[in-house]
């Protein structure tokens, strides 16, 4: 469908403008919101996270796109009742406590957007106490951890332990990444996946939550 493929491109250039106007379009062409969603904006952002997982592209760019594809979604999300659409998994995440880096897991954040999961940001600074009690509160699919400081990784083995003490370990998924994260270090806190950027991110929870 023309339309879908142009508020694709439209998010993809980052042009906010064009995206509302497209939309009204389609919304007047009677094309479902669903469709508007699926189609044209988690379309355009696929398209963003291979082209960022690719270095093509770098923060500036993936950041507009979100804006973009933020503008559309404001627009029709207000419009699907919960029961017709249901997000491809839930995802609670947090920059682990010492650390106030935010930037990095912003963007992961937003393309787990894009590609139709439904987030619970928990910003930064998150002691494993907090991440525990929002695994409790929002029983998500993932839950992700980001570290941008080699002293502040130890947090996400010790929030993994608290999960476990609490029961909670086997209830959901846990990701984790950052500039100092490594796979080896995933796999020795025993955590369930890796991604070492925002692109990847998205893989990883998808087949995560498969």
């Amino acid at each position: 469908m023309e339309i879908m493929a142009n508020i694709a491109t439209a998010v993809i250039n980052g042009k906010a403008a064009e995206v509302e106007r497209l939309i009204n379009e389609a919304l007047t062409a009677r094309i479902s919101p669903n469709t508007i969603i699926n189609d044209g904006l988690i379309a355009g952002m696929q398209v963003i996270a291979e082209r960022f997982k690719k270095n093509d592209i770098y923060v500036p760019e993936v950041l507009i796109a979100a804006r973009a594809m933020t503008t559309g979604l404001n627009i029709v999300k207000p419009m699907i009742s919960n029961i017709d659409t249901k997000p491809v998994g839930k995802v609670v995440i947090g920059t682990v406590k010492g650390d106030l880096h935010d930037i990095g897991k912003k963007l992961v954040v937003m393309m787990l957007q894009g590609a139709g999961f439904e987030v619970v940001d928990l910003g930064i600074d998150v002691a494993p106490e907090k991440f525990t009690a929002a695994v409790v509160e929002h029983q998500p699919d993932l839950l992700g951890m980001s570290a941008l400081l080699t002293t502040t990784m130890p947090a996400m083995a010790e929030t993994i332990r608290l999960l476990e003490e609490s029961g909670l370990r086997d209830k959901v998924k846990v990701i984790v990444g950052g500039a100092p994260v490594t796979d080896v270090y995933a796999k020795q806190i025993g955590a369930d996946g890796y991604a070492p950027d925002a692109g990847s991110a998205v893989d990883v929870a998808k087949s995560l939550v498969e």
